[in-house]
């Protein structure tokens, strides 16, 4: 990977327990920067600022709740002294079913997790990103933001609805200094690919594991997200699936 040097930056992961986000962590912090590890599951998190070190921070939070994100992204700012970086990471595929067979509070909590969460994190980090001229926010998207696939409409509809989120914000704030985009990672050797393959529906779930890319992957992409070389994709998703993206972002 590209050397990108992130000194002096904070940058605030969602989802930061596991996968995508976990790795990103890690990271984000060997490029220099500073970490607030956002998840639910408190000693995973722990554990990761723990390895990270002074440059970590593990703060509880469930992304579904409002309150809960404003103050865990307040008590970011109060520690390092403001936010640069937001990736919305956090994200889940349940429930996997037909749509007739699903549960409605599962279903909606999807939304919650997967569409309002994003919403939450966005809305208490760009006050001060206006306020200081400048910020990214890197959301983790999908080709199921694009496609329908069977068993997925809680994840694909919120999922939609985050990608125009990102075209949304872009479109209120690229002129005030701000960096929003996307990322399409394609399908990555995590815990929601295992519970992918345990339904057996859809094409996803027969993909060999061989076929999916390791989660250090979409997360050396975001850090490289985050430099101008980054631009043309303002307000847009980048697919990791796409040679010419893996090139830029200097993987194998």
């Amino acid at each position: 990977m590209k050397n990108v040097d992130m000194s002096g930056k904070t940058v605030l992961i969602t989802g930061a327990s596991r996968g995508i986000g976990q790795a990103a962590a890690y990271a984000f912090a060997q490029a220099g920067a500073n970490v607030a590890l956002f998840a639910r599951s408190v000693d995973e998190i722990a554990q990761t600022a723990g390895d990270i070190g002074d440059t970590a921070l593990a703060i509880p939070c469930d992304i579904s709740r409002h309150a809960e994100v404003e103050a865990a992204v307040a008590a970011t700012a109060r520690a390092f002294g403001g936010i640069d970086v937001l990736v919305g990471n956090a994200g889940m595929v349940a429930p996997i079913g037909h749509l007739a067979d699903t549960d409605p509070e599962a279903w909606s909590h999807a939304i919650d997790v997967n569409l309002k969460g994003v919403y939450y994190g966005m809305h208490a980090v760009l006050p001060g990103m206006i306020a200081q001229g400048h910020g990214t926010i890197l959301t983790v998207s999908s080709g199921a933001a694009h496609s329908p696939v069977e068993g997925w409409s809680a994840y694909c509809s919120a999922k939609a609805g985050a990608y125009m989120l990102t075209r949304a914000v872009d479109n209120e704030t690229r002129a005030k200094g701000l960096r929003i985009m996307g990322l399409s990672p394609g399908t990555v050797a995590t815990q929601m690919q295992r519970d992918i393959k345990a339904s057996g529906i859809n094409p996803v779930s027969k993909l060999a594991w061989s076929d999916h890319i390791p989660p250090e992957w979409p997360a050396k992409a975001l850090v490289w997200m985050c430099t101008p070389e980054a631009d043309p994709y303002l307000g847009m998703d980048v697919v990791l699936r796409e040679q010419s993206i893996r090139d830029l972002v200097g993987l194998s």
